[in-house]
């Protein structure tokens, strides 16, 4: 399993880094990470943007999948995600918890919920991940 470090090295200068979305846990089958909502995430009415939820959503997904496979053979890539956005958040910080629901030989199905400061529910995702052997 990859550790904590590697993920974070391997974020610099994407769309996690540009988000400023920061890995806060990783275990088998449990990732955790946070977002701020500030310029960079809301939407033009001064709200989270639900993209930039969804993107918080797949990034956790993906990189606890990827704690699950061999990194020598196999890779992993987003497949199908879905959310739904149940309250709004204009400042602060986000936190998503995923967790595997399914952990198959070609796909994994993913868990995810979005919480504000507060703990209240900001939004629930599923996201399917589909594995990918090297060649």
């Amino acid at each position: 399993m990859i550790d904590l470090a590697a993920v974070k090295e391997m974020a610099k200068h994407t769309l996690i880094d540009t988000l400023g979305i920061e890995l806060v846990e990783l275990g088998e089958g449990r990732v955790v990470a946070t977002m701020p909502v500030d310029r960079r995430t809301h939407q033009p009415a001064g709200l989270l943007h639900g993209g930039a939820s969804v993107a918080l959503a797949e990034t956790v997904a993906s990189i606890g999948a990827y704690a699950l496979v061999d990194p020598q053979t196999e890779n992993v890539v987003g497949l199908e995600i879905n959310a739904n956005h149940i309250r709004a958040v204009r400042s602060g910080t986000v936190t998503a918890t995923g967790t595997v629901l399914h952990r198959g030989r070609t796909t994994m199905v993913w868990d995810i919920r979005i919480t504000d400061e507060q703990g209240q529910l900001v939004c629930v995702s599923r996201c399917t991940i589909a594995i990918i052997r090297k060649s």
